[in-house]
């Protein structure tokens, strides 16, 4: 496992706590998506600056890349060996960015664009809402569809907070 992609089914599952715990542990620098997506002030980044600072990452031998962004997901996956996907309920999602706003308030997370404060609004509930059971189903098939086309690439799944402790404590011996 040197260049690993981190994905969710949904905001909430845990994607970035995942990821710096397992980077901490593997000594490989992670790199959040959401970083290279946002400007300052919640300012979408141009697509080609988007694909461009992930074409950079990926050219280091190590790596792990968290976030979804599905319009660059085969940049990724094509060049990861291992691909990790974590899929909670969603009302433990929800409950999650609802727990996240509070902790975060006025501040920026450390896996956010700088000038991004922690914000939470009825669109993003809806896009949690709305989003969730169509990723589930399409990750699922995705996953296979990948499995069957590199049999060599790890691709792990992860579907409760047990499973995910599990496998950290696995990986971490």
């Amino acid at each position: 496992m040197e260049r690993i992609m981190v994905i969710g089914v949904s905001a909430g599952v845990g994607k970035s706590t995942f990821a710096r715990r397992l980077g901490d542990h593997l000594n490989i620098e992670v790199y959040h998506l959401d970083t290279f997506y946002w400007r300052p002030g919640w300012v979408e980044a141009p697509l080609e600056d988007f694909i461009s600072a992930q074409k950079e990452v990926v050219s280091h031998d190590k790596w792990i890349m968290e976030g979804n962004y599905s319009h660059s997901f085969n940049l990724r996956s094509e060049l990861a060996d291992t691909i990790i996907y974590l899929e909670l309920p969603l009302r433990v999602c929800l409950y999650r960015v609802i727990k996240r706003w509070f902790s975060n308030l006025g501040k920026t997370r450390t896996d956010m664009a700088k000038g991004c404060n922690e914000k939470l609004d009825w669109e993003f509930i809806k896009f949690i809402i709305s989003t969730y059971f169509p990723r589930k189903k399409e990750m699922k098939i995705k996953l296979a569809d990948l499995q069957k086309s590199d049999p060599e690439k790890l691709i792990v799944i992860l579907k409760s907070k047990h499973e995910i402790e599990g496998y950290l404590l696995n990986v971490m011996g």
